[in-house]
């Protein structure tokens, strides 16, 4: 079966790189474990696999997934969001380039190039992408060699124009990065907007099950691939084989579960929306929303993330402790509602920095149990929280 005979996402998610095992006829392509594998004669390798670290047909399976689902030529897959994040970093950055940087982004992401990288002679700036005027001006100022942002955006939801950025960093010979982690493919494919590489954290919405952590690039530039598998070969944060088996399967229906988490998420942000106990939502489907006409262009639908503020951090704090059917913990992406209070959670590294939450935002991750039991969930917390 060749991808060429479907283009559906989720046709495309299903069998991409799932073609059954030749020797039992196993619908389900096995798990390969092996470390190493037996050569015909000395360098004469079977399917190209040496050692686990170099390749493993588990993890190609998953590779080939990834780059469909995306639109991509190459996927690759590392053992983490952040390990993929530093492959593509150190593939593309050299002492004394800088990265042009979302000011609502993930604060491990910041943590990785503010701390890891500065040391070594990679410059960081930070701009508001959502407005392109600011990203022009940034550029104009100084060229970065690579522009890299979040859309939607973590924990705030800005919606940034990936077609517009794609322009204005071509223009200015950066690399445009987008990490579409919060959307996933299912909702949004950022290499047909421009872009030239997409980042995941597929421990999120591709995995889905809050049981694997991983991470992945795609893109379609063959030289920049090439690097970037040559640090994930030489560095060896590679996925292992039950990991990428694992996401691969979560992939199979990420279509149905970014529906089930979209309509959720909808239904609560509306609601929140209305609550006189809520200062504001942050979700790109409300109309309300600034970037809400740009998402509905870019994106299918609006995903399952929804951060609200309280009217201060001490309410905030109440209510994060109140929920019964949310789960306060890190993450986000599963099945399973979690609910997250950035400032002293996910993004406590970016504290102090132009890039800190504010203490009365709570981010939701909204899954896709009944919507009545969580709504009723959130109604409890919000009238502890008081």
């Amino acid at each position: 079966m060749s991808t060429s005979d479907f283009a559906g996402f989720d046709s495309l998610a299903i069998h991409a790189g799932q073609e059954f095992d030749p020797a039992t006829g196993a619908v389900i392509p096995p798990v390969h474990f092996s470390t190493t594998y037996a050569q015909d004669g000395i360098g004469g390798l079977r399917g190209g696999y040496e050692y686990g670290r170099s390749g493993n047909p588990t993890r190609t399976a998953l590779e080939t997934q990834l780059a469909a689902i995306e639109g991509g030529q190459h996927g690759l897959s590392f053992a983490s969001g952040l390990a993929a994040e530093d492959a593509l970093l150190r593939s593309v950055l050299k002492p004394g380039d800088e990265v042009l940087l979302g000011n609502d982004v993930y604060g491990g992401t910041y943590r990785l190039i503010a701390r890891v990288l500065a040391p070594w002679g990679v410059g960081l700036r930070v701009v508001d992408m959502s407005d392109l005027d600011q990203v022009a001006a940034a550029l104009e100022e100084r060229p970065a060699r690579m522009v890299w942002v979040e859309t939607p955006s973590n924990p705030l939801l800005r919606i940034t124009d990936i077609a517009g950025l794609a322009r204005l960093g071509h223009a200015a010979g950066a690399v445009v990065v987008v990490d579409n982690t919060f959307a996933s493919p299912a909702l949004q494919r950022p290499l047909s907007l421009g872009a030239d590489v997409v980042v995941h954290s597929t421990t999120k919405y591709l995995g889905g099950h809050s049981d694997v952590v991983g991470g992945a690039l795609v893109m379609n530039d063959d030289a920049l691939a090439e690097q970037a598998r040559f640090l994930q070969f030489a560095a060896g944060a590679v996925s292992g084989p039950l990991d990428a088996w694992l996401t691969t399967r979560g992939i199979k229906t990420l279509g149905v579960r970014m529906q089930r988490h979209s309509e959720n998420g909808d239904a609560i942000a509306r609601f929140l929306d209305a609550h006189p106990g809520v200062a504001r939502v942050y979700y790109p489907g409300l109309e309300s929303h600034p970037g809400h006409e740009l998402a509905a262009s870019q994106m299918s639908a609006f995903g399952g993330i929804v951060s609200l503020a309280l009217p201060d951090a001490a309410t905030a704090r109440r209510f994060a402790e109140s929920t019964r059917l949310f789960t306060l913990a890190e993450s986000l992406g599963g099945v399973e509602s979690l609910l997250n209070y950035p400032d002293a959670m996910t993004h406590a590294s970016v504290r102090g920095t132009e890039l800190a939450v504010p203490e009365e935002v709570v981010r939701l991750s909204v899954g896709i149990e009944s919507r009545d039991d969580l709504l009723a969930d959130l109604e409890q917390a919000l009238a502890t929280a008081g």
